[in-house]
């Protein structure tokens, strides 16, 4: 595995960077009341997809140069402006007094992830699902299946969240976007998506999830190895996804070759 610097974390960022940006510039199409926003600031973004949206934070600053009080001013700014409380992703490759100064500032962790990923070739080869069941490219026509689908496996035991339909069906519009089914006797079971970032030659995974009853039978490994086959052919040299430390997808990712580049902070400031 190669050395883990800041041109190579700034190329890994990108894989939760970009999703939002693309996200947010079509909320805003589809639900201009919102006020979704996605601008550049530090080399990175700052994005804003409704209030309590996962979706909507500052992801890819400060790895060309250091982030300064300036920069968290502007930053904060941006969050106020949509009454919202300001949020960015750090990681160890950012600078010590980067650090420092969102201490300075009050603010606190709101959750911490592991990013992981693995070098792709052209001609690498990927295994073909189990004949139990079918893996095949998710249809425009099904976004609202693919998003029942992702919601159950995430929150089966409770409420899904609201807006979570809404975060998750707008995938099919999004340039670059790749959806994939799992189905068992027509019934679709599973479901992995992903985005293929051309400007970074990477695809970033993501709202992958399968239904209580159907796990155990390698289907989420069979929809990574179809997404990593996809993004291999479309010359794509690195795969990155982000998880809890110790879950499942983590798991299944590193069987897959995934490895842990660093661990990251999303930091948060209260609206004042």
């Amino acid at each position: 595995m190669d050395f883990i610097d800041k041109a190579l974390a700034r190329r890994l960022e990108s894989a939760e960077e970009m999703p939002q940006v693309h996200y947010a510039l079509v909320f805003d199409q589809l639900h201009p009341e919102i006020g979704a926003a996605a601008e550049g600031i530090c080399g990175g973004h700052m994005i804003f997809a409704g209030i309590g949206s996962p979706i909507g934070r500052a992801v890819g600053l400060g790895f060309d140069r250091p982030i300064t009080s300036d920069d968290i001013d502007e930053l904060e700014r941006f969050y106020r402006s949509h009454k919202a409380p300001s949020q960015i992703d750090l990681c160890p490759l950012h600078d010590p007094v980067t650090m420092e100064l969102f201490k300075q500032r009050g603010y606190a962790i709101a959750e911490l992830n592991n990013v992981l990923w693995r070098k792709l070739r052209r001609e690498e080869q990927f295994p073909p699902a189990p004949k139990e069941f079918a893996v095949r490219r998710g249809r425009s026509e099904e976004a609202e299946i693919f998003a029942d689908l992702v919601a159950q496996s995430f929150h089966e035991q409770g409420e899904v969240p609201t807006g979570f339909h809404a975060m998750l069906a707008p995938l099919y519009q999004i340039p670059g976007a790749i959806v994939f089914v799992a189905s068992i006797d027509n019934r679709p079971v599973g479901a992995g998506a992903g985005l293929i970032i051309p400007e970074h030659k990477l695809v970033a995974l993501f709202g992958a999830g399968t239904l209580h009853e159907f796990r155990g039978r390698g289907i989420q490994t069979a929809l990574l190895n179809a997404r990593l086959k996809l993004a291999a052919d479309a010359g794509c040299e690195l795969a990155v996804v982000v998880t809890q430390g110790g879950s499942a997808s983590q798991r299944n990712c590193e069987r897959l070759g995934f490895r842990v580049a660093y661990s990251k902070v999303t930091l948060f400031k209260a609206l004042e």
